[in-house]
Formats: C-alpha cells, structure tokens, sequence
C-alpha cells in the first residue's frame, strides 16, 4: 500500500471510449489502492457509463452535459476533486504497481512543485518511451516541445538513462500529476485548445 495514494484522485476523461475503459480501467484500479478514481465523461453516446457503474461501483462517475473536450472537461472535472493531488490519465495507459508512488511524493514534499509526470513507455514497443511525454517535456530555443527520450518522431530505447527526477518546462497531458488547489487557481486548461497542446500551454 502507497502512503501517498490516499492523497491522489485519479482522473480519466473519456468519451464513448468503452473499449480502452474495458482494456485498460482494471489496471488502474488493480494498482490505485486507496487512491480515489473518477471517471469523467464528456457525454458519451455509447455505453461507457454503463459499464463502469456495473463492473467497477467503486470508481466515481463525473457527468458532464456535452461534449467539452480535454480541456474544458478536464477544467470541470477538476473542478470537483477535494483530494490534493489530481492525475489527469489518459483512458489508453497501462499502469504498473506503485506508479502513483514517486510522482505524488515529489508533490507533497516540494512546495516549488506545481506538476509532475511519470516516464510513459510505448505500449506497443514496452522497451522505448511513448512518443506523448515520454520521460518529461521541454522546449528548444525556437520554442519547439520535445522530451526527454523523444525528439520529433524517434523515440529512445529506455535503459534507465532518465531514472532520475529533474525539472520539466511541462508535464503531458497523458498522465499529469498536478496539484489540485493550483490547478483551479489558475484556471486549468485554455479551452480554446480544446485538445492537443493545452499542457505546454
């Protein structure tokens, strides 16, 4: 059991995405213990809602009335989280045990830090890093994003090279670990993104 978990709420967005809820939702409960897990949704017309209410009664359901997008239904779902830290998880990541360990207690313990992300594998080719985020987000000198363990479209091989903690010009939208109280100071996300961008924003 994570010591820190109890101070996470877990948030995943979705709209009619049954079929990455079906694949990847156990996961996250399997290894969320004590963590509270919110699934909120942006108006789904298929069954999404449905089957998180009868296979998994302890997951928190977020209705929201239209479709707002990433941004905007993150802004509201956020909206209705108490626990300190909020993570913003994309519905298609594979959690592994004890994921919510090290990124919680960098926020809990640093007063200076306002987000944070986990290093995010392909789930295709385990071994390289997730082209979205990949091991923390940064900007050249022209203002182009790329990360640690991707620049472009050529991922790195993950052999341990960023297993350390260091400061990130921003966290992916992916799985975004971000104070919850700071979130809604400053207003969460530019809705005029709607997706795509809104983090490095």
């Amino acid at each position: 059991m994570s010591q820190f978990s109890s101070y996470v709420s877990v948030v995943i967005l979705n709209y009619n995405g049954k079929k990455w809820l079906e694949q990847f939702l156990p996961s996250v409960v399997k290894y969320s213990c004590e963590a509270e897990i919110v699934v909120a949704d942006n108006r789904s017309t298929d069954d999404s809602l449905e089957y998180v209410k009868n296979n998994f009664p302890t997951v928190r359901l977020v209705v929201l009335d239209k479709n707002y997008g990433f941004t905007g239904g993150y802004n509201r779902a956020i909206k209705e989280i108490t626990r300190p830290i909020s993570v913003l998880l994309n519905s298609d990541i594979e959690v592994t045990e004890n994921w919510l360990d090290a990124p919680a207690r960098i926020l809990l313990e640093n007063q200076s830090a306002a987000a944070c992300q986990p290093k995010i594998r392909s789930f295709n080719r385990k071994e390289y890093f997730e082209h979205a985020g990949a091991a923390g987000g940064m900007l050249d000198l022209l203002g182009y994003p790329f990360c640690r363990g991707r620049i472009f479209m050529t991922t790195e091989k993950d052999e341990g090279q960023y297993d350390d903690s260091c400061k990130v010009f921003w966290a992916t939208g992916a799985a975004m670990f971000i104070k919850t109280d700071l979130f809604i100071k400053f207003r969460g996300f530019q809705e005029e993104f709607f997706a795509h961008m809104e983090e490095i924003d």
